[in-house]
Order: C-alpha cells, then structure tokens, then sequence
C-alpha cells in the first residue's frame, strides 16, 4: 500500500504522521512537528490561522525532501471553530477560538429564540458556550456575518487552501450544534429561527471521502501531487474511530479535552441525557459518540505553564501522588475555560488561597477521576449499557496515576492506549478509501494487532 499523510493538530501542537500498512500491522513515522496556541489578536483569542496553514504545508514539503511520498493526506483538528470568507472567498478575520469569551450568556439568548429541549431534541448536542452556534450568532450580532459567503469549520478551511475546494465534513460539523442528530444533515429550522444564512451550509461530506487535488500553487510548493481526503476531521471522531473498543466500554479520549463516552447506533436525545449534559456527536459510518467534554489535561498544561514550565509532567504527577488533598474541582466549570492563571482559579474555587502546588495538582488528579466516575454511571444509567471497561487513548493514556484514580473510582478496568489514536484514526479514513475492502472492523483489528503489546491495564 502506498504512503497515507495523516496531519493531525491540537490546540497545543500539531504533527505530520506518514502511515502505511505493511504485515497486518500499521507503521507510522512522525515527520515533523509545530507548536499552536492562542494568541491575543486585538482583544481576541484567536488562532493564527496563517502560521497554521504554513506548517501544513512545510510539513507536507518534509515528505518531498525524505523521498517518501504520499498518495494522500488528511487533516483533524478540534471542533466548534471555523473561519469565514468573503464574495471573494477572502478570509475574514479572526478566526476566534472557543476559549474566547464572547459567547457569555450566548446560549441563554438563544433560548429564548428556540428552547433548550427543543434544541437538544433536535441537535443532541450538549451546552457549551463555545459551541459554533453561539459562535455564528455573535457573528451575527457583530455584523461580521454579513459579509459572509462561505462558512469552514477549521480542517475543512485547511483543505480548501491545499485544493481551492469549500467542502463540508459531517464529523466536525456534528460539533456545530446545527445538525440534525436523527436526519445527519444540516437542520434548516433551526439555522432559519436563528437568523443565519442558509448558504453558508451546503451539502456534508463524509470521511474517506475525496475533497480533491493541490493546487499549482501547493503542488510547486511541496513538489509533488497528492489527494487530499476526508479524515474524520473532528480529532475525537478520528481518535474513537482507532480505539479497539468492544460493545460495552466507555472510551476516554484524553488530550487537552477528556473526551468520555461510548459509540451508539443511534442518537439519545432524551430529556435525561439532556439533563446530565451529554452530547452526541458524529463519527465514522454514522455512528454517534454519546459522550460529555470534560477539561483534561489543559488543567495540567496551564498549571505547568503557570509555573514556567518548571516541571516536567512526571515530575507534577509525583507531586500529586505525595499529597494526601483530595477535596475537588468541577473539570466542566467555565472558570477553567481560559483563567489567566489555573493555579489560582482552581484555589478560589475551592476556597483555599494558599493552597500548595502539590495539593493543586491532587486536586485536579482526583476531580478528573470522580468526574470520569460520574460520567460512566450516567452512561450506563441513560444507554442502559453495563460498562466493562474504560479504554483510556490518546496523549493523556500515559498518565498512570490518573489510569490508577479512574480505576479506583470507577471500579471499572482500565485500558490505557494507544497513544497514537487519533493520528491513526486518521489514517484509517486514508487506508479505506485506497482499499473499499477495508472496514471499520477490519481497521480496527489493525490498531490491536499493531498497538496490542503496548497497551496496559490497570484494576482495583
């Protein structure tokens, strides 16, 4: 099989990963890396959507300058955001991030326009404030919407600069909160009682789909043609498409979010589910992912920066695991959204201004695993599933302190990796659609023959 390019990018970092299938095993190369972060524009937290398209494609040109090229790429990122263009499909700027907090009291407006329980019934999409139709609606509020004559949720934008094609992906653009969970598609009544134009959402794509070829311009940049595709471009959809899940586990995809669910038929848009504030979101042949956004390691990440990087992850862990602290935070609070300053949100909040660093990370050690904990039972409550295990993927499965509190919690096994699932989810998506042979089934029994000796398990 010939060489896939899965471009992957969080809100921290993003990476180029060459895959290939050789022996019934997937073989990946990691190629080249690039930090991302908020930045301040004007006033605005935003992404800088110019030094992001830039490493795409330095990134891409790597693959020129090793030999080893490609016959496909695709790219994730993380939901909700999106970049506007002009009559001139001119970008317009910025493209803000969820972190932003423009949208306070957004979705209480909006409310009042199309209740809540309708929204959800139709949507069964969780409330986040940052959610893209809160985000549109500022837009909208603003002026800013007015010039707008094209709508691209972020990978979709990314792929439209490589090929000059405006597309639409089904998985990122279930984040929205503007697609119908029952009918998969874009839902007209809810678009049209918020007041957004109706040409902004045109047809939706579905991963392993063709977007199309580079450009000229791209192609005498990076030296070489390549079809551009669909990966499920939401990273939680790529990372849950690689998880070796049975029927009855609850997966944790783990990186700046925590992202804690488990993979349905079809959607539950019921008032409880509602209640408890999970979401259903699309992935890979229509499944949905019924699961609730927690703040995971962006918890660990800001108070490392807070402390200047002073200490290594490991070294936070064992910090955290020499205290004995164990009253706890709420991961899905907004205070934690974009503080200037976590170690000082997450000590007002509990009400102890002097609290120490080591009982800081403890608390957030022991928040993250009851919330896992409640999660699951109200999982298993509202699906009517009984959960096995948890299957723990993604950057943050390498935490083994945290693998040991959720298994402590939750009485349940513990699965952790693999590490690389949503680069690999990725590739999937390119692997199907080079071989129509290939399913989700047959992908996934790849990731354990390949991932299995790495993987670890943890019990009560």
């Amino acid at each position: 099989m010939s060489y896939c390019l899965a471009i992957d990018i969080g809100a921290s970092s993003g990476r180029h990963l060459l895959g290939e299938i050789k022996d019934g095993k997937i073989v990946c190369e990691e190629i080249y890396r690039f930090e991302n972060s908020i930045k301040d524009i004007e006033g605005t937290l935003g992404w800088d959507i110019e030094s992001l398209l830039e490493n795409v494609i330095n990134g891409i040109a790597r693959c020129r300058e090793i030999g080893k090229i490609p016959e496909t790429l695709a790219i994730d990122t993380w939901g909700v955001d999106y970049v506007l263009l002009d009559k001139d499909n001119k970008e317009i700027l910025p493209c803000v991030s969820y972190r932003d907090g423009r949208t306070a009291g957004i979705p209480e407006e909006i409310f009042k326009i199309i209740l809540q329980e309708e929204l959800y019934a139709r949507t069964g999409i969780q409330k986040q404030s940052f959610n893209t139709l809160y985000q549109l609606y500022c837009d909208k509020k603003s002026g800013k919407l007015d010039k707008a004559e094209n709508f691209l949720m972020v990978p979709e934008y990314l792929s439209y600069k490589l090929t000059g094609v405006i597309k639409h992906e089904y998985t990122n653009s279930s984040t929205t909160n503007l697609l119908n969970a029952k009918e998969k598609t874009w839902d007209a009544e809810i678009i049209e009682k918020i007041g957004l134009k109706k040409s902004l959402f045109t047809e939706l794509s579905l991963p392993s789909s063709f977007v199309g070829n580079f450009t000229e311009e791209i192609k005498e940049k990076v030296g070489f043609e390549c079809k551009v595709i669909f990966a499920p471009s939401h990273d939680t959809a790529a990372a849950v498409a690689a998880c070796p899940l049975d029927d009855n586990n609850v997966f944790v995809s783990s990186g700046t979010w925590s992202l804690v669910g488990t993979e349905n038929l079809y959607p539950v848009t019921t008032l409880e589910a509602m209640e408890a504030n999970l979401t259903n979101e699309g992935g890979v042949d229509y499944r949905y992912r019924f699961l609730k956004n927690i703040m995971g390691m962006w918890l660990f990440q800001s108070i490392r920066k807070n402390l200047n990087k002073k200490y290594t992850y490991d070294e936070m862990m064992n910090m955290a695991m020499e205290s004995d602290f164990t009253e706890k935070i709420d991961p899905t609070d907004d205070t934690f959204l974009a503080p200037e300053n976590m170690i000082e949100a997450v000590r007002n909040y509990l009400g102890k201004p002097e609290l120490p660093v080591a009982d800081v990370l403890s608390s957030v050690y022991h928040s993250l695993a009851a919330i896992y904990d409640k999660t699951v039972k109200e999982i298993e409550m509202i699906s009517g599933k009984t959960v096995n295990a948890i299957n723990i993927v993604g950057g943050g499965c390498k935490d083994e302190y945290l693998n040991r509190l959720t298994s402590k919690y939750t009485g349940k096994k513990v699965v952790a990796g693999p590490v690389e699932c949503t680069a690999t989810g990725n590739l999937i998506s390119q692997f199907i659609y080079l071989d129509n042979s290939l399913t989700l089934e047959k992908a996934r029994q790849l990731v354990r023959n390949t991932y299995g000796d790495s993987i670890k398990y943890y019990t009560v």
